[in-house]
């Protein structure tokens, strides 16, 4: 039996632990923090029930794929929640303090026409042509490029993706930005059909064009939500990690990945042969492995956990490379009701170019006023907030800039970090037409870019990893293999495909196929579900 060892237990290395022990791995886990889940993290206080990180459930045929992996389903695992609205989005006020009525994005592709139709008269047409094309585009993104392990050149000669070059190279080579303002004249619709670069951590005018293919997640598919939030999707994986057989270790911080040199020929001249880790006591230990897979921050694990000549991504090649945002994020507990507010809102800020060169420009600071994600899950899921209560996860993406500091969960909280959160609340209140907020506030939280830092060994304190832009994406992107040892592997939002839970579990597929060798470019075959063994069950029954 191969025995593997993954560092790190967040999205990526719980899946990755559950696809290989389900192969036949003896697979052990560990974590460094008290808790598995990584950045999809949770929060308890005073009858409230936060998520500490992802909150937008994206791509929901990735996580179907996933789970038909392990022969179960979505359906099975989550009770997934359609949200009518899909989100509502607030227009930064006027210099006289008048502001634009807030656009409410509905369920369903013939509602979100009529609304961009009454928005901007004509653009109903535009937007058919846009999902079309997102639909397409997400439908070849799929099957010969995100579960691609780029080890065959001819992986990516197919008819299909020949045919569509000169598409694709005009999605390459342009921006979501300018690809948007060409086929849209009024701002709120070119922002709703921008902010996904946020996202993928980059902004509109950094990301290619291909990535409009992410409106139709949203426009088209419509938004879900998992009840019981992301902290119950961290909760199923574990589970199924475990049935699998994986054991998982917490408090368990990896100190360095052991290797010895390795016979023969080749560029990979050392083989893994374990990792050393620190208990919560202080004490050493020596786990054996033929096999490690790194779920940890890609630059931590080569900077830190490797000498300089085993190092595929020495600190050289990360110099070259642009990092996501960071964050600052206000966990809120809120007496009342604030029906203003459904369950996703985006508060976007008039001039963009300004609010994007705050974060990710030379003179990099906290934008004032910053374009501000607010969820609130309380509006679908009673079991998040105590009763008469709201439940409040701000977003306020900044600099990925660790002197910004930590907020207030370890401790006292810097007053960068309180500042942006003081600063958001009043956003809020005004924008949204609640004037009371602040007043109403019974648990506040904070999370800052140095939390991350210290919490999950983010490079640059980012709250993602590197930014989606045209040299980081795709085959571009770290891929998931060492190139210097052998039996190294790596999975996570730092690594191929890219950023989000959905990619997360991808990047664990893509482990999978490097140890068999399989240079497939599309998602691999799924086990029959046991739901759909039931509903055969019931035909083969029915037709008896």
């Amino acid at each position: 039996m191969t025995r593997t060892v993954i560092i790190g237990a967040g999205v990526a290395g719980l899946a990755t632990a559950a696809l290989l022990a389900q192969e036949g791995h003896d697979v052990v886990v560990l974590e460094k923090n008290s808790r598995v889940g990584g950045r999809a993290g949770t929060l308890e206080r005073d009858g409230f029930r936060f998520d500490t990180g992802p909150s937008w459930y994206l791509m929901p045929r990735v996580f179907e794929h996933f789970f038909g992996m392990l022969g179960t389903s979505a359906q099975e695992q989550l009770d997934l929640r359609f949200l009518d609205p899909a989100y509502r989005v607030f227009s930064e006020p006027d210099q006289h303090g008048r502001q634009r009525e807030p656009l409410t994005v509905p369920l369903g592709a013939d509602r979100v026409l009529q609304t961009f139709e009454a928005t901007e008269p004509g653009s109903s047409a535009a937007l058919r042509a846009h999902l079309a094309s997102a639909t397409r585009t997400t439908d070849l993104a799929e099957r010969y490029f995100l579960y691609n392990p780029f080890t065959r050149l001819r992986s990516l000669l197919a008819g299909e993706v020949i045919r569509g070059l000169p598409t694709l190279t005009r999605l390459l080579a342009s921006s979501l930005e300018s690809y948007v303002g060409k086929r849209f004249d009024d701002p709120v619709l070119r922002q709703v059909l921008g902010y996904p670069a946020v996202f993928l951590g980059t902004d509109p005018s950094a990301a290619p064009a291909m990535y409009h293919l992410m409106s139709a997640l949203d426009l088209d598919e419509g938004v879900q939500y998992p009840m019981g939030g992301f902290w119950h999707l961290v909760e199923t994986l574990e589970t199924l990690a475990r049935s699998a057989g994986a054991q998982i270790v917490t408090d368990a911080s990896v100190e360095r990945i052991e290797t010895a040199p390795r016979r023969g020929r080749g560029r990979r001249r050392h083989t893994v042969t374990g990792v050393t880790w620190r208990d919560a006591h202080g004490a050493e230990h020596l786990e054996k492995a033929d096999i490690v897979v790194s779920g940890a921050d890609l630059h931590h694990t080569e900077t830190q956990l490797l000498p300089p000549r085993q190092r595929t991504f020495p600190q050289r090649w990360w110099d070259k490379r642009t990092s996501g945002p960071g964050a600052v994020i206000a966990l809120l507990g809120v007496r009342g009701e604030l029906p203003a507010l459904p369950h996703h809102s985006l508060l976007f800020t008039t001039d963009w170019t300004a609010n994007f060169d705050a974060i990710f420009g030379v003179d990099a600071r906290v934008p004032d006023p910053a374009s501000i994600y607010v969820c609130r899950p309380s509006a679908t899921d009673p079991g998040v907030a105590p009763a008469g209560h709201e439940n409040l996860f701000v977003l306020i993406p900044v600099p990925a800039d660790e002197s910004i500091g930590r907020g207030s969960l370890h401790g006292s909280p810097s007053t960068a970090v309180e500042n942006a959160v003081d600063a958001a609340i009043d956003q809020i209140a005004s924008w949204a037409d609640v004037p009371d907020l602040r007043e109403r506030i019974v648990v506040r939280e904070s999370i800052g870019p140095a939390d991350f830092a210290a919490d999950y060994h983010s490079w640059h304190a980012g709250m993602l990893g590197p930014a989606h832009i045209l040299r980081q994406s795709a085959m571009f992107r770290a891929q998931n293999a060492s190139r210097k040892v052998e039996g190294l592997y790596y999975s996570g939002s730092t690594t191929a495909p890219g950023v989000g839970v959905p990619m997360c579990l991808i990047s664990a597929e893509l482990v999978l196929k490097r140890i068999r060798g399989d240079h497939s470019a599309g998602p691999l075959p799924t086990r029959v579900s046991s739901a759909a063994r039931s509903a055969d069950a019931r035909v083969a029954g029915a037709e008896r």
